[in-house]
C-alpha cells in the first residue's frame, strides 16, 4: 500500500473508531468529558497500533502521544491528530471535528489525509487538482470562532464575508471543496492541527503558508507553525498583503 492511500485508510477509519465513540457514549449516558475522553484515546490507540503494524520502521507525532524526540532524526514521520476539535466532537449534531494523518520527509507532508467523518469526507493527496469553479458575489474567509479581527482585514481587502466554525481540518477542506475561498489562522498552530490539512490543500492546487507568507516546515524541535492561511491562488496576494506580509 502506498502512502497516499494509507493515509486516506488510516484518516477513515480513526473517523470510524470515532464515529463508534459517539454511539457508544450517547447510549451510555456519557459525560462530554468523558466521550471527548474516550475520542482522544481511542482514536490515538487505533492510529498507533496500524501505523506500528504497517509503517513499524517509521517515527509519529501525535497530539495524543509522549514526545521523546526520536522523530527528529528519522527520515520519515508521520504527524497526526486523531481527533481535531475535540470540544466540538461531543457536542450533539456538530460536525466541526476531523481526523488529520501526514507523513513527513525532510520538513514537508509528502502524504496526507484529513477525513470529516460526520459527512463521511475523505480528502487526500494523490489526486488530481480539484475544480473550485466559483459563482458566489462575493469571496468567503473562514476562521476561528475567537480570532475574527484578521479575517476581517482580508475580507475588507478581497471584498468578502467572514463566517467561522471549529476544526483547522474542516476549515482547510471548505478550501479545498470550494466552499469557502480562504481560510485564516492567525495565532501559531501546533504541527497535528495544520501538518495534514496544509499538505491536502497544496496537493489540490491552493496556495499555504504561514500568516507572515512563509513555507511551512514540519517536525521540529518545537513543532509549532506561525499561524496558517490557505487561500485560492487568485487571492493569496491581496490576502497576505492585508495580513502585512
Amino acid at each position: 500500500m502506498g502512502d497516499h492511500e494509507l493515509a486516506g485508510l488510516l484518516a477513515q477509519e480513526a473517523g470510524d473508531v470515532l464515529l463508534g465513540v459517539l454511539a457508544e457514549g450517547r447510549a451510555a449516558g456519557w459525560t462530554p468529558s468523558q466521550i471527548q475522553d474516550q475520542g482522544d484515546h481511542r482514536a490515538h490507540e487505533h492510529l498507533m497500533a496500524r501505523l506500528s503494524e504497517l509503517r513499524p520502521d517509521d517515527a509519529v507525532l501525535s497530539e495524543e502521544g509522549s514526545d521523546d524526540g526520536a522523530r527528529l532524526g528519522a527520515d520519515r514521520v508521520w504527524i497526526i491528530d486523531p481527533l481535531d476539535g475535540t470540544r466540538d466532537f461531543a457536542r450533539p449534531g456538530s460536525v466541526e471535528w476531523a481526523v488529520h494523518v501526514a507523513l513527513v520527509e525532510d520538513g514537508v507532508p509528502t502524504a496526507a489525509a484529513v477525513s470529516l467523518p460526520p459527512s463521511g469526507g475523505l480528502y487526500g493527496t494523490g489526486v488530481s487538482v480539484v475544480d473550485r469553479t466559483s459563482n458566489r458575489d462575493r469571496p468567503i474567509i473562514v476562521t476561528s470562532r475567537s480570532q475574527w479581527g484578521e479575517a476581517e482585514e482580508v475580507a475588507a481587502a478581497i471584498g468578502g464575508v467572514v463566517r467561522s466554525c471549529g476544526s483547522a481540518g474542516v476549515k482547510a477542506m471548505a478550501v479545498v471543496s470550494g466552499a469557502v475561498d480562504v481560510y485564516v489562522h492567525p495565532s501559531g498552530l501546533y504541527e497535528w492541527d495544520a501538518c495534514a490539512p496544509a499538505g491536502v490543500a497544496v496537493a489540490a492546487g491552493l496556495d499555504v503558508s504561514g500568516i507572515d507568507g512563509s513555507q511551512l516546515v514540519f517536525n521540529k524541535p518545537r513543532p509549532v507553525v506561525p499561524g496558517l492561511v490557505v487561500s485560492r491562488p487568485e487571492y493569496t496576494d491581496r490576502v497576505l498583503g492585508a495580513l502585512h506580509w
